[in-house]
C-alpha cells in the first residue's frame, strides 16, 4: 500500500519508518517542497519518496501529520473523492504547545464541543476521516525492530470500511489498533485531554494456566 503523508516533522518520520518496515511505501510531502526532503527521504530509503501535497493526498491512505495551526492550509484546495484521512493531529491553541493542564484545558475549551477531528472532518469534505496515531509522544514508539512492544493506536471515525482499512494498516507494522468507535465519542477519549491521551499501553498475552 501507498501511503501519503501531508508534512513531514516527526510523526511522518516516525510513522513512516514504521510502515516501511511492514513493505509499505510511503510519500512525504512538505510546505516547503519536495526539494527540501531529499535527505530526510534518502534517509528512510528506497520505499520513500518526496512530492508535492496533491501527490501525497492521491495515495491510497493518507495521514495529515501538520501542526493544528497549519492544517487549513495543508488541506486546502486537496479533491479527496472519498479517499481515506488519518488525522494525526492535536489542537494545540496557540504559537506554541502548551501540555500543562491549564494550557491543555484552553485548548479543549477552544473547541467549543466539537472534537478536534470533527473540525478537521469539515476541512476536508469528501474525505472518510479516521482518528489515529496522535494519542501518545511519538518519542514511545521509537523501536522499529521486529521486536518491539505491541503498543496501542487508538482509532475512532464513523466509517466503518475506513476504519477497517486503517486498522489493518496499524496492526501490519507491528502496533496494534483498538477501535475506540464513532468519530465523536471515539475522538474525545483519545485528542488532547481525553481520558486515554498520553497513556502508554502495550497489548500483552495472558496465558491462563
Amino acid at each position: 500500500m501507498k501511503i501519503g503523508f501531508i508534512g513531514a516533522g516527526r510523526m511522518a518520520t516516525t510513522i513512516g519508518r514504521h510502515l516501511i518496515g511492514a513493505g509499505h511505501d510511503v510519500v512525504l510531502s512538505s510546505s516547503r517542497g519536495p526539494e527540501a526532503l531529499a535527505g530526510l527521504v534518502a534517509d528512510l530509503g528506497s520505499a520513500a519518496s518526496a512530492g508535492s501535497k496533491q501527490e501525497a493526498a492521491e495515495c491510497d491512505v493518507v495521514i495529515l501529520a501538520t501542526n493544528w495551526a497549519d492544517a487549513p492550509e495543508a488541506l486546502k484546495g486537496i479533491d479527496w473523492g472519498g479517499r481515506i484521512l488519518i488525522d494525526g493531529t492535536n489542537a494545540h491553541i496557540g504559537e506554541k504547545p502548551d501540555i500543562s493542564a491549564a494550557g491543555v484545558a484552553r485548548s479543549v475549551a477552544a473547541l467549543e464541543g466539537r472534537t478536534s477531528s470533527e473540525i478537521v472532518a469539515a476541512m476536508a469534505p469528501g474525505a472518510r476521516l479516521v482518528k489515529s496515531i496522535s494519542n501518545m509522544p511519538m518519542a514511545w514508539i521509537q523501536d522499529f525492530s521486529p521486536q518491539k512492544p505491541k503498543t496501542l493506536l487508538f482509532v475512532s471515525g464513523d466509517d466503518r470500511d475506513a476504519k477497517a482499512v486503517v486498522v489493518e494498516l496499524i496492526n501490519s507494522t507491528g502496533l496494534v489498533a483498538l477501535d475506540l468507535g464513532a468519530l465523536a465519542d471515539g475522538g474525545a477519549m483519545q485528542q488532547l485531554g481525553g481520558p486515554l491521551s498520553a497513556v502508554e499501553l502495550h497489548l500483552v498475552r495472558r496465558i491462563i494456566r
